[in-house]
């Protein structure tokens, strides 16, 4: 064993012998077999500099044996092969050999001590890597390299393990359907792996965030650890699907125009020539001189009809606010180079379908006077005056994560597999198939 490392374990030894709280004595045991001598354990320097600032005293057990923080952490090493990871990599028997020697054996529970350590470091390095399931398009939303000194020298070591709300309650509903299904498939084996992936990728934050599920087409508010939702949303179509992105919620606009997209802009003009512009007034409808910033109304005489109904001229159509907007009373603006963001809709029946991919890209919420007032702390702004485009900024910015699931946690316990409307998953399988063997 290196210098160190012996140090390390000699003045654990002392703190366990001094620490508090020890049982009162009882009459020595009979003689116990004569044991191997544990083997070395060498952790890294990042540990070891934890050690030393906690004077050198034990992280996970003390004169009692293993504290709860430990028996988490055990558990949750010895069930990471639902993410992928190796188990025996983090030398679980070994860990649970020394803790089964009793609290009265200080050099297993030393030893127990350091393996914790040096299996919690390396475990942290896997969970925190850096994740390629969501495009990030703001700065300090994606999830950052732990801590190992600070998160084994806080008040809760094992909490650095923890991700965020959605990935517990993932992880956990995989650990219970594995120890249903002890022969998974190779295929159930791998997805289950992919979707922890995707949800990996939202970091655990102390504050505000939302998280939508395109997957599913449900929407959840987490301020720490509370958890409201889930709320039902409309996500854009296959052939138009909402994009894996994560970025800043800033401001809402009260009062929103519909810019009609250009592809149904031109659906309409075909409408024209059958049915006259007649339903261009009664939808709301204007027609925009151009593309620029200061556009000019036009009149629907004005407007070459054939032309656009051809394709030959692309129309910018918008839809006034208020009635059957299809932006209802609001958008949230979350504000990226695709255009997407999250908004109120007015035909509420459609929130009842199964199947609710159906938007052209944008996310469509079932509940927005809810949503804004969780935004706005319960006090969610109104419009003054019937002003179109009415900006109004949030206290302070929240980040919203586009993800993308096919499996959820069951209500029962267990996983519950879902349908696969964007056709992600072969790809996201064949990359797991590409690194089949559990990372160490």
């Amino acid at each position: 064993m290196p210098r160190r490392m012996w140090t390390i374990a000699a003045v654990l030894l002392a703190a366990l012998a001094g620490c508090g709280n020890e049982p009162a004595r009882s009459p020595e045991p009979a003689a116990r077999p004569a044991r191997a001598a544990l083997p070395p354990v060498v952790v890294p320097p990042d540990v070891a500099k934890a050690y030393q600032a906690r004077g050198h005293r034990p992280v996970w057990v003390d004169a009692l044996g293993v504290k709860s923080g430990g028996k988490a952490l055990l558990h949750r090493l010895a069930t990471a092969d639902v993410e992928g990871l190796d188990p025996a990599s983090y030398r679980v028997a070994e860990i649970q050999a020394a803790i089964a020697a009793g609290p009265t054996d200080r050099a297993a529970m030393a030893h127990a001590d350091l393996l914790l350590s040096r299996a919690y470091a390396a475990y942290l390095a896997e969970i925190h890597r850096p994740a390629r399931a969501l495009r990030y398009i703001d700065d300090g939303i994606a999830p950052e390299p732990a801590d190992v000194p600070a998160a084994l020298t806080g008040p809760k070591p094992g909490e650095a393990a923890r991700l965020n709300p959605l990935y517990e309650a993932l992880r956990s509903a995989a650990v219970q359907w594995r120890a249903a299904h002890p022969r998974p498939g190779a295929r159930e084996t791998a997805l289950i792996r992919a979707n922890l992936e995707r949800a990996r990728a939202i970091p655990a934050h102390a504050g505000r965030y939302i998280i939508v599920d395109t997957g599913s087409a449900r929407l959840w508010m987490i301020d720490g650890d509370k958890v409201e939702g889930p709320m039902r949303v409309i996500v854009g179509k296959p052939n138009m699907q909402t994009p894996a992105i994560a970025g800043l919620l800033r401001f809402v606009t009260l009062n929103p125009y519909w810019n009609v997209p250009p592809d149904l802009a031109g659906e309409r003009a075909k409408r024209v020539l059958k049915e006259g512009t007649g339903f261009l007034s009664r939808e709301r409808i204007e027609v925009l001189s151009d593309w620029g910033d200061t556009p000019r109304v036009m009149k629907l005489a004005e407007v070459n009809w054939r032309a656009a109904a051809a394709g030959k001229v692309k129309l910018r159509m918008r839809q006034l606010p208020g009635g059957a907007n299809v932006m209802g009373a609001v958008k949230f603006m979350m504000p990226n180079e695709l255009g997407i963001y999250l908004h109120d809709f007015p035909e509420k029946s459609l929130f009842a379908r199964s199947a609710r991919s159906i938007s052209s890209g944008c996310v469509r919420v079932s509940d927005a006077p809810r949503l804004a007032a969780w935004l706005f702390n319960g006090a969610p702004p109104k419009p003054r005056g019937s002003a179109p485009e009415q900006q109004v900024n949030l206290p302070e910015p929240v980040p919203v994560y586009l993800t993308y699931l096919t499996m959820l946690p069951a209500k029962g316990g267990g996983l519950v597999f879902g349908p696969d409307p964007y056709k992600r998953d072969p790809a996201a399988l064949a990359a797991m198939n590409a690194s089949s063997q559990p990372r160490a």
